[in-house]
């Protein structure tokens, strides 16, 4: 039997987190569509072999099997058993009430592919609550192009920094380390990539990309993972796109991280980051075996095969619905969806 997939994406940052996906899909022999919601992912990004879905009710005519998502929360009313693959990390951002937001449960989902321990462990503690998705750890299909590219020679003296920052106020790194990061750009030390979360203030953006020189290049981007090979060192914040750097094994320093744990060399002035990504480019023994633990229990997959393993927890659930106990209907949240969709017709 084919299986027919459709992915709902409402960020440009899906379009890497799920073309891996896709091209496994396609060994297999089954079918994927495109859902874009919403005025946040652009679609320009797609490719012509890529077949779009326009309207929800198209979704119904396709009637597909799957629904993979990278988003939190998700339609509950289309056809199909809810997969989640995570749009990154637990970065341990807390949401109001001062709880891990990562961990939440929406009643959205019948599958949660997991990419590590860390990740798993508390997901399985809530399946056994709920008893009405199920968890499987698979790692993440955003890394699998990242592992499959192999060791890549550096031919260059200059060392690469990436500077990566997400778009939040309150956690940003970028407007506290400009005017170092212009400061040590025109001193030609180093070669800076910077990257920013799609959300960020276009002021911020306005202010690196006034900076470009031949030291220093804004990128625009809805693949961070060629940028993640290119860098020794990741300049971040809370971003939870360091921890996609970390698991390449190279260091990460962050400003003013939420919750430094000891495989990144935090710091509060930005008068220190000269100095740290010194350091963090020593590879210090401490630092690495540290780096090293982190990365066993957050993603020890290093074989390029993780979408693989979420194709075959979707294959092994949809053989066997009945494992799971039905979903609370969670009306208001789903009615707000609707109302965002402009779609009322109940099936």
């Amino acid at each position: 039997m084919r299986i027919k997939y459709l992915f709902y994406i409402s960020q440009n940052y899906s379009y890497a987190i799920l073309r891996p996906l896709q091209d496994a899909i396609s060994l297999r022999g089954d079918t994927v569509c495109w859902f874009l919601e919403g005025d946040n992912v652009n679609s320009d990004y797609l490719v012509d072999s890529e077949v779009r879905l326009t309207e929800i009710k198209d979704i119904y005519q396709y009637q597909p099997d799957v629904i993979i998502y990278t988003a939190n929360t998700v339609p509950t009313f289309l056809p199909g058993i809810n997969v989640t693959v995570f749009h990154g990390f637990d970065a341990g951002k807390l949401d109001n009430r001062g709880r891990n937001d990562h961990f939440k449960i929406r009643n959205c989902f019948d599958l949660y592919c997991t990419q590590g321990p860390s990740s798993t462990k508390p997901f399985c503690e809530l399946e056994k609550k709920h008893q009405n998705f199920k968890v499987v750890e698979t790692g993440w299909c955003a890394l699998d192009p990242l592992f499959k590219q192999g060791d890549v020679v550096d031919v260059t003296e200059k060392k690469t920094i990436l500077l990566c920052s997400t778009f939040s106020s309150k956690l940003t790194c970028a407007p506290h380390l400009f005017d170092t990061v212009k400061r040590l750009s025109q001193s030609g030390k180093w070669q800076w990539l910077i990257q920013f979360h799609p959300k960020m203030a276009p002021s911020i953006v306005a202010q690196y990309k006034s900076i470009e020189g031949d030291n220093l290049r804004f990128i625009d981007t809805d693949d961070v993972t060629p940028l993640l090979d290119q860098a020794d060192v990741m300049v971040c914040d809370t971003s939870s796109v360091l921890m996609m750097f970390l698991l390449q094994n190279k260091p990460v320093v962050t400003y003013k991280n939420i919750s430094p744990q000891g495989c990144l060399i935090d710091i509060n002035n930005p008068d220190l980051l000269e100095k740290s990504i010194e350091h963090a480019l020593s590879r210090p023994a401490e630092l690495m075996s540290k780096i090293e633990s982190f990365i066993k229990e957050t993603h020890p997959y290093h074989d390029g095969q993780s979408s693989s393993r979420v194709l075959d927890a979707v294959e092994d659930l949809l053989s066997d619905t009945t494992k799971l106990k039905r979903r609370p209907l969670d009306l208001i949240r789903q009615l707000k969806i609707r109302k965002k969709l402009n779609f009322w017709k109940f099936e």
